[in-house]
């Protein structure tokens, strides 16, 4: 079940907002009814940044393999047609 508490529970119940990002879940945190931020555990984080982390490694790599350079028009460009395709 999603969870939204508002911010000040981050100070005031810590152990059941660690109990639940401890289980896998995001905890979504308010301040004035509105999302302010989402706190996760590590390992969950790590799950959505891991892949990330790999293809700018791979990205680095490849950098410093060529000397071809490409202009952020080009690769949203390119990104765009291939979407469209």
């Amino acid at each position: 079940m999603l969870q939204i508490r508002p911010v000040s529970d981050l100070r005031n119940k810590f152990p059941e907002i660690e109990g639940v990002v401890g289980n896998g879940e995001p905890v979504f945190l308010t301040k004035n009814g509105y999302g302010t931020m989402v706190v996760m555990s590590i390992e969950k984080y790590s799950e959505l940044t891991d892949g990330i982390e790999l293809k700018l490694d791979e990205a680095d790599y490849a950098a410093e393999m060529s000397n071809v350079r490409y202009t952020h028009e080009e690769v949203f460009t390119r990104l765009r047609n291939k979407n469209n395709a």
